[in-house]
């Protein structure tokens, strides 16, 4: 009896964890569903309006994250929490493979605010305990797919500025901010690091990094 009962829960583990296995993306039906979002983000990814996120590149798992937070409006965002809500599971999965497996384009950074940015982006500040951005993005802002932490590398200043100042604004509870960034927290409601190292982050810091993150390649 006890063998049986030890047996049906590893069977139960096994079937909880197949269940729970990320779906396999397709990329050349993530090509065909991906249409709507040519225009906004570009037919490959590589948008041109700098508000609009480069998707080229970006891990698999943190799109999927941010489609299925967005349709469950975790994260707020006029344009995509309509555009996420008719999309299924798979959808996300394809939609994910193709922008993932396309290359990244990249822009510059303003001389003038290359040392700051690239000293905040190594060596983060250690005086305002903030960590060096490259610690999860990678020294080449590539990210870390496996781990879920997004490739900056190239992506617009004004975008990745937008983003920053949005968790900063939740890390700090401005009520008089227009955007809030929330949705990085492993529970609603906790602190997520990006609103945690945001939050310690100047006008000038955020300014400097957006800079140099879109010239990183």
């Amino acid at each position: 009896m006890i063998k049986s009962i030890g047996a049906a829960v590893v069977v139960l583990g096994l079937a909880q964890a197949v269940s729970a296995a990320p779906l396999v993306g397709d990329a050349t039906a993530g090509q065909a569903k991906a249409a709507a979002c040519a225009a906004c983000h570009g037919a490959d990814g590589n948008s041109v309006a700098p508000n609009f996120p480069r998707l080229a590149g970006q891990g698999a798992r943190y799109i999927v994250k941010q489609l299925s937070d967005f349709k469950a409006g975790r994260r707020q965002n006029a344009i995509m929490n309509g555009m996420a809500a008719g999309l299924s599971d798979q959808d996300m999965a394809d939609v994910a493979a193709w922008f993932s497996s396309q290359k990244s384009g990249v822009g510059y950074t303003k001389p003038d605010l290359r040392e700051q940015g690239e000293r905040i982006w190594r060596g983060g500040i250690p005086a305002a305990g903030v960590q060096a951005c490259a610690s999860c993005h990678g020294p080449s802002g590539k990210g870390m797919p496996a781990a879920g932490f997004p490739h900056l590398a190239g992506q617009h200043s004004d975008y990745v500025q937008a983003q920053l100042t949005a968790f900063r604004a939740a890390g700090r509870g401005d009520l008089n901010a227009p955007a809030y960034r929330r949705n990085d927290s492993a529970r609603a409601g906790d602190p997520g690091p990006m609103q945690t190292l945001a939050s310690r982050l100047s006008d000038t810091d955020i300014l400097a990094l957006a800079s140099f993150i879109q010239g990183l390649h």
